[in-house]
């Protein structure tokens, strides 16, 4: 059987996408094998027979899904006997209201945080796309943006309470085990960690240490991941 992922990737392999974040984490929690195709933002062939052009897209042995959420029910209908990602109906009915939060709530406040850092860690195919695309969606230029990151970080903050307040009663947003609520969070967390040098949590949050315990699932699989430094 062949699996292949196929996700958006920067120069020296730095991987940012929150989406793709999302789908790796959830491979890994069902303990599929899958290799990993990167794609560039100006150069979408790869994911051709997808019918659109967003990733991430699986190929799971000829059957090909798009869209992070779509990925995830997909592999629990399909791998119903490999550790489940909701935990059943009710589970992935509240992990799909975490899924809209974290897209329509967190991600603006992520977005001074790391759409500049994503930016400087493109393939330079990319650059002069990424920079017309972006301003024209956020009616200012990238620097703008990047100069309202201090005050972002702060807002964030105060947007996560609710995880920070979970976090202080019970080691994942889902009890005493990860699940698709975590990873929905954490491959959104992942995308300033691969891009961006701001410290978005202190050092003592709950939610710094619910960090470093998803790093550390899958053998460090998150934690090895190339960041902008290595960029």
């Amino acid at each position: 059987m062949t699996r292949i992922l196929y996700e958006l990737a920067g120069r020296d392999q730095v991987r940012f996408s929150p989406y793709c974040w999302r789908t790796l984490f959830a491979l890994k929690h069902k303990g599929l094998a899958f290799d990993r195709v990167p794609m560039k933002f100006t150069d979408r062939s790869t994911i051709a027979d997808s019918g659109q052009d967003r990733v991430p897209v699986l190929d799971d042995d000829g059957v090909v899904t798009a869209d992070s959420w779509r990925i995830a029910t997909y592999l629990e209908e399909k791998y119903p006997e490999r550790p489940t990602l909701f935990g059943g109906a009710i589970g992935q009915g509240t992990a799909l209201m975490i899924n809209k939060w974290v897209d329509l709530v967190v991600h603006a406040d992520l977005r001074p945080i790391a759409v500049p850092g994503a930016f400087k860690n493109l393939d330079p195919d990319d650059t002069d796309w990424f920079r017309v695309s972006r301003e024209a969606m956020f009616g200012m230029t990238l620097e703008a943006l990047a100069d309202g990151r201090d005050a972002a970080v702060e807002r964030l903050g105060a947007t996560l309470a609710p995880v920070r307040a979970t976090l202080e009663t019970q080691p994942y947003l889902c009890g005493d085990a990860p699940a698709y609520a975590d990873y929905i969070l954490m491959g959104s967390l992942m995308w300033p960690r691969c891009c961006s040098d701001a410290e978005i949590l202190a050092e003592d949050d709950p939610i710094n240490a619910w960090r470093t315990r998803m790093l550390a699932l899958f053998d460090g699989f998150a934690a090895a991941a190339p960041t902008h430094a290595a960029a």
